[in-house]
């Protein structure tokens, strides 16, 4: 063998192999999740992540025939974490806002859910700056619980606690250090009110409402530049939406609809 075709095998064993690591990283669609957040995303006593989430990004890798990866970050770091590269996707939980999409791009809502206080039965307390005047809540760090609090209840002497996970709020409500804990009704719900350490608490009034600061539902999050990789995101959720996939994951979870139309 001369050195003209040493050097062409060689070229075409590098080709090859660009080729390979480039088709290998197409394959892989990474995930950014906050795993303390049940139903919509946490994990089993193996270690295992589940939940309404979770099944919704491996129904969408499977649609579009990806390997799904699940990369865990704290949810006040996730939009940094996209930009940084460390993933291609947030998949939290994470409602649409405008503050976040001067940021972020997002997918069309995939669901919408409720949010409301819970506080302790029978201490009359309700989601309103003068009777939580004096008061101390918990929301979790970067959510739009939070951006709600601060701008509707902090300035009216509210204590504004905030958390890194959603299962600390839940554990200082029950200790008495939280008077209420603010968070979707089903992560209240699934995540406490339904434990033994739930017992003596309850919603406290109706669920909040501002779309400036709660957003317009729940999607994926994606780097502005990622109109290709959204495309084929929005093309699978549409396609999971009209095969009742979604909704019959919803009912699974939840035993209603809330997929948004």
């Amino acid at each position: 063998m001369n050195w003209k075709m040493i050097c062409f095998a060689g070229a075409a064993s590098l080709a090859f192999a660009l080729g390979s690591a480039q088709a290998e990283t197409q394959q892989t669609l990474r995930f950014g999740v906050e795993a303390s957040y049940p139903p919509f995303e946490s994990k089993s006593p193996s270690g295992q992540l589940e939940g309404f989430d979770i099944d919704i990004g491996n129904a969408v890798c499977q649609r579009i025939k990806m390997k799904c990866v699940w990369v865990e970050n704290s949810f006040d770091g996730l939009i940094a974490a996209l930009q940084a590269r460390k993933f291609d996707v947030i998949n939290s939980a994470m409602n649409i806002t405008d503050k976040r999409k001067q940021a972020i791009d997002f997918t069309p809502p995939v669901y919408v859910m409720p949010i409301q206080m819970v506080a302790r039965r029978g201490s009359k307390l309700e989601p309103t700056p003068a009777s939580l005047k004096g008061k101390s809540v918990g929301v979790l760090q970067g959510s739009t619980q939070e951006d709600f609090v601060r701008k509707h209840w902090a300035s009216e002497g509210v204590q504004v606690v905030t958390y890194q996970s959603q299962d600390q709020i839940f554990a200082d409500l029950s200790a008495g250090r939280l008077d209420g804990g603010v968070q979707e009704v089903q992560t209240a719900i699934d995540g406490f009110l339904a434990k033994p350490e739930g017992k003596d608490f309850d919603f406290a009034g109706p669920a909040l409402s501002d779309p400036k600061t709660l957003g317009e539902g729940t999607g994926f999050g994606l780097r502005k530049n990622d109109a290709a990789l959204k495309a084929k995101i929005v093309a699978a959720l549409d396609a999971l939406k009209k095969d009742g996939t979604l909704s019959q994951l919803s009912q699974k979870y939840f035993k209603r609809d809330i997929i948004a139309k």
